[in-house]
This record gives structure tokens, sequence and C-alpha cells, in this order.
């Protein structure tokens, strides 16, 4: 029998969320049915009314399911995949299974406040998630993971604690899924990998149209913004996604407070799941790069410093307005589409004063985008709020590679490569990365759509 590969787009493609690919092989008399990633379809209504749609596979058909990472567009649909049949294992690096059952875990808790009073139910309750954790396998960076015909290897991302990309090795060709590709060099992880031998790459393009600013200069732009807003006596709100830019921050704002470049203001890190996050970080810290473990080794390790306030508790956060308004805030969700941020957006958004510090993607329909964009006023729990407060837009602290980045990524790889799938953005960003990487490297590279399928000649 001919060795046969196929790669299934049912989420993903044409869209920056709900990854979700379906890699089917035949080889050596073996057949092999494999999902990477079942995340959750984000950005509004539309969309969230999307995952409750039945999978367009069946569930109780697949193998085996590699996780990237654990951001919740990645993972979150794992729970629904287990209620509708889903039976084999699950494989991730160690602290990707760790951050996954935090962020299911907390998605289940908004959808249980948004659906109150509604007669549909949760996408999963906790026992699914309980039983993905008793499927979930692991294995750490370069340990090979075998299903069947096929072989797996993580191999160090840089986007977020644990982050993979995944090899995957069919009758001796080698398919690579990117997962999100770290914007490297990062403040705490080792860069992405170095990858240059793949036949096939299925890959990101949330940044494939536009580069960041350089690490240089986003320090620069952060450090500005935070000496105008307490100069101002205002109040610097961040919202922050709960996985590696929240300890990104709080890494930068220790490193600028200890050097005294920024004054010694309170630092509140106001999200739960952020915090839960936080103790990963610190007990794997051996995943990050050699500057970071040398400091953890010196010192007291890292997020940890005398104006650091862990605000776990309901009534800690409540607490957090009656201080002196010369403060920094970080909390969640990334996006301003829920969560606590939007208690201090709604308090200090009419405060000419203070400012919103956006540092990282807004997906469209978001809050966070909607602000992004220079509304005037915003409805915020069902109230119209004015928008006085300056909003700022650093994007060098993306944890996804800029457009340059990603075609350098890719040119790594160009003798041996022979299809680039791009997928994971919105389309002008894919489609711009597909000219790219057709123009300047000569490479065979397209823009899948929702569900189509690729053939991959082995």
């Amino acid at each position: 029998m001919k060795p046969k590969a196929t790669i299934t787009f049912y989420g993903g493609a044409g869209s920056v969320t709900g990854a979700n690919f379906l890699l089917e092989t035949e080889s050596n008399g073996s057949s092999e049915r494999i999902l990477i990633d079942c995340g959750l379809i984000q950005g509004g209504a539309i969309y969230e009314k999307l995952n409750f749609e039945p999978f367009a596979y069946d569930p109780g058909s697949i193998d085996a399911v590699f996780i990237t990472h654990g951001h919740l567009d990645h993972v979150g649909r794992i729970g629904k995949l287990i209620q509708d049949g889903f039976k084999g294992k699950i494989y991730s690096t160690p602290p990707t299974k760790e951050i996954a059952e935090l962020i299911m875990l907390d998605s289940l808790g908004v959808m249980e406040k948004e659906l109150r009073g509604s007669d549909r139910p949760p996408l999963y309750d906790e026992s699914d998630v309980a039983t993905a954790m008793g499927m979930w396998e692991t294995a750490p960076y370069h340990e090979p993971v075998t299903v069947g015909g096929v072989q797996a290897v993580f191999r160090d991302a840089g986007h977020v604690l644990g982050s993979a990309m995944i090899e995957f090795t069919v009758a001796g060709r080698k398919i690579l899924f990117s997962g999100d590709l770290g914007n490297s060099p990062a403040p705490l992880l080792p860069p992405t990998e170095k990858i240059t031998d793949i036949d096939y790459l299925l890959m990101e393009s949330v940044y494939g149209d536009r580069n960041h600013e350089q690490n240089e200069e986003r320090l620069h732009l952060l450090r500005g913004v935070i000496k105008d807003t307490m100069n101002k006596g205002g109040t610097l709100m961040i919202p922050a996604f709960s996985v590696e830019r929240t300890q990104q921050l709080l890494f930068e704002i220790e490193n600028m407070m200890e050097r005294s470049e920024i004054s010694l203001v309170p630092v509140f890190v106001d999200s739960p799941l952020a915090i839960k996050v936080t103790r990963i970080y610190k007990k794997y810290y051996y995943y990050f790069n050699s500057n970071v473990r040398e400091v953890h080794r010196l010192g007291d390790g890292v997020f940890h410093f005398p104006q650091l306030h862990f605000t776990e508790s309901t009534e800690l956060s409540k607490a957090i307005k009656y201080q002196s308004p010369r403060k920094i805030v970080i909390a969640g969700s990334g996006m301003s589409n829920g969560g606590r941020i939007l208690h201090h957006e709604k308090e200090y958004l009419p405060d000419p004063n203070s400012t919103l510090l956006l540092a990282g993607y807004q997906a469209v329909g978001s809050l966070g985008r909607i602000l992004q964009d220079g509304a005037k006023k915003v409805k915020i729990m069902g109230t119209w709020v004015p928008v006085r407060a300056t909003v700022v837009t650093i994007t060098g602290f993306s944890a996804h590679k800029g457009s340059d980045d990603l075609v350098e990524f890719v040119a790594d790889s160009e003798r041996t490569l022979k299809k680039v799938m791009v997928a994971m953005g919105e389309p002008k960003s894919s489609l711009f990365l597909v000219q790219r990487l057709r123009g300047e490297l000569g490479l065979q590279a397209v823009a899948p759509t929702g569900g189509e399928k690729i053939v991959l000649e082995l």
C-alpha cells in the first residue's frame, strides 16, 4: 500500500482562533486519525455559537490529540470532544497539561455565568475536564511519541511556557504543525527552535502582514507609558492574557523598578487564573531561557518584589479602587471579553489621567479591538462608559512572531519544503504571508479555507 497523508482544516482556517486540524495517515499497514489542537472559537457571538455545533468528524474515530500549547483557542473544546465520544490519548509537554487544565476549568466557569438562565448547557462539565486529565500523557521536548505508524516529537516554539511545534514523521516524511510561534527573543523563554528539514509545514499567521516593535523599542514604550500615567496621577490598566503576557510584563516591570527607571507604585495582578498560571511558571522555571534561570538561581526568583500584589479573592479585587490612583493593574481577559479587567475599565476609562495599555492581539469584535479602533464610548456590563483615558497599543509584547520573523522561520527549511499551509490568522494576514513565501522564497504556499482537505505527497 502506498503511504498516504491528508490534513483537513476544521478550525483555524480563515480565523485566528479555534485551531483544529485532522491529520489522517496510512503507512506500513497502519492508519491513524490524529487531531492537532481542539480550540475554542473566540471573537463574537456568531463565532461563539459555532462552538456548540457538532464536530464535522466522529470524535470516537480519533486515535489521539496532540496539543501545541495551553491557550483557550487551542484547548477550549477538548471537553466537548470527550463528551461527544473521544476515547483516545491526549499528548503535550508537562507545563501545557497543567496550564490547559486551569484554562479549561476557568472557561467552564465563564460559560456557566454567561449561560445562566439559558436552556443551553455549557460545552462540557468538570467531569469532562477530569476525564481529559486521565487520558493526558506528557513528553518533554525531543522525546518521541509513537501512535501507530506515526512518530511525533515536540519542538520548542518559544511562544508560552511549554509551547510546542509538533513534528510528525510518516513514511520518512516530516510534517510540522507550528502551533503559535514565539516572538523571539522573549524576556522569559528560549528562542523558537530552528527547524531545517521538514517536507510539509502548517503554520500560524496572526501577524503575517505586519511586524512588531523591536525589544528595546517596546521596553522604551512601556517605560514611557508607565511614567506618563504615574506623572498624571492616573491608573495604568493592562488587559493581559493569563499565560505568558502577564508573566512577561511582571518580569519587565520588576526590572524597571530595580533599575529605578519607574516609580515604585503598587502592581496588582487581579486575575485568579493568571495567579495560578504564574505559580506554574515558577514551578517550571527550568523552561526559561538561560538569563532568567540565572536570575532565579541567584536571587528570590522571578515574580517576587515588594510592590507586587496578587489579588486572588473577590474582596481584595474590589479593594483595588480604594488604593491610590497611581497604580498598575494587570487583569484578564487579554481582549477585554470578560473577567475583572471590565470592572477596572468601567472605573478608569472615563478618567483622562488614566491609560489603557493594549499589549497583545485584539480579535475583531472584541471590546479590546473596539477600544483599539478609537471608540469614544463603549458598553461595559450593560452600562455605556465614556472613553477619556488614553488608549495605547504596544504590539512588541505579542507572543507571536511578526511577518519578517515568520518568513525567516520558513526560510530555514526552504531547501526541503514541498508545501506551506498558512492558517491561524485573519484572511488578510494569511494571504499576505502566502504572497511573501511565494514571492521571496519561491515556495508553494496556500491559505486553506475551513473544511478544506489537502493531500500530502509522501
